[in-house]
């Protein structure tokens, strides 16, 4: 029997609805609570590794993910300048084993409706609107007062609530994101037919230019830059920003500029980086994902990270009998130092690149993909 009988999920995003699958896959009682009014994803792509391809097979999605995703097996790397010379095409390592890509890319609210498809599927209580407003605890469960005035008990609750989590704050973890010098502009367009991988241009007015393709149609393409004040700027704007920005770089990126548009969902974010260094419980509440550690998307294990955090807490739930320190210290043993060595790794890179050094960045990746093989 699992250690716990009904559990309250803070957040609906990968890590949250990857637990409240496996919660419920368990038989456990599950209530989700997000605070969006409805299913919202940022509305460009995620590239996600081989080992996050692993978790959605554990989860019962990968095939339904592999219906909607655009896998790929290698990275290309080419000049800025109008030629986009190919530097190189890569062998990409396949951490999710051999049963699955090395990589693939996706529409980012394609991904959040399969998952939460399969949790309401399994029984799990999607609740949107609503959030977790306070709570109390003591040693048998978590009493949390909802924003509609409700309140309920509950035997754990985990807090899947995002980089600023409420329940972070709540259970007294002064731990906040913070920014790392940087900032991305993501697109999402048409993909040209020559873009069958992900394209990375180091060089040029910008750290990174990139794009992955999600789809046989669309791709996601992205800018980094050194962090701006972007605030304030209409849609129309944010498109002649970025529009400008390319025109460093040629090759796909002359079709990627030329359908820039209203329909494109240009969006600029910060590059911001936290870790909670030390258990993420407070009594019976744990957080997970990004309420827990966060970093730059330079080696595109986010999304990954936050989906294994569930795989492993609902592992240990499931195999327990009661909520105890043996619970909570295996957690910790079995995630904090992958989670700290995935962080550092990925602030490693932006710091090579913001300090223009000549890092071991083909050493550093080879480390990461071989930790990322090994199931967490």
């Amino acid at each position: 029997m699992s250690a716990v009988q009904r559990v309250a999920i803070a957040g609906a995003g990968m890590a949250g609805l990857a637990a409240a699958i496996l919660l419920a896959e368990d038989g456990v009682d599950v209530d989700v609570y997000e605070i969006k009014p409805e299913l919202t994803a940022l509305g460009s792509g995620i590239t996600l590794q081989g080992n996050a391809l692993r978790s959605f097979a554990r989860l019962g999605i990968w095939d339904e993910v592999q219906k909607q995703c655009w896998s790929q097996d290698v990275l290309t790397l080419r000049a800025p300048g109008p030629d986009a010379t190919v530097i190189a095409t890569i062998p990409d390592a396949r951490t999710g084993g051999p049963d699955f890509p090395a990589a693939a890319g996706m529409f980012r609210p394609d991904l959040a409706q399969i998952m939460l498809d399969r949790a309401t599927e399994l029984g799990a209580r999607v609740h949107f609107g609503r959030t977790i407003e306070s709570l109390t605890q003591d040693a048998d469960g978590v009493d949390i007062k909802l924003s509609d005035g409700t309140t309920d008990r509950v035997d754990l609750l985990i807090g899947a609530d995002g980089i600023n989590s409420a329940v972070r704050s709540m259970v007294g973890i002064d731990v906040k994101p913070e920014p790392t010098g940087m900032g991305i502009w993501r697109a999402f367009v048409p993909r040209p037919a020559e873009v069958t991988s992900t394209d990375l241009y180091y060089g040029g007015p910008m750290y990174i230019a990139g794009y992955c393709p999600t789809s046989e149609d669309m791709m996601y393409a992205y800018l980094v830059e050194d962090k701006q004040d972007r605030s304030g700027l209409t849609p129309e704007q944010s498109v002649e920003i970025m529009r400008d920005a390319t025109r460093a770089y040629g090759g796909p990126w002359n079709q990627i500029r030329d359908s820039l548009g209203a329909d494109s969902r240009v969006n600029y974010t910060w590059f911001t980086s936290h870790l909670i260094d030390g258990p993420w419980n407070r009594g019976r509440v744990v957080l997970i994902g990004d309420a827990a550690h966060s970093c730059p998307p330079t080696i595109a294990q986010g999304g990954a990270q936050a989906t294994e955090d569930a795989l492993v807490l609902c592992e240990i739930l499931a195999r327990e009998s009661t909520v105890d320190d043996a619970v909570w210290e295996e957690f910790t043993r079995r995630r904090l130092e992958r989670a700290r060595t995935i962080v550092e790794a990925s602030l490693q890179l932006g710091r090579w690149q913001l300090n223009h050094e000549q890092g071991d960045v083909p050493g550093l990746i080879g480390r990461i993909a071989e930790l990322a093989s090994v199931p967490a």
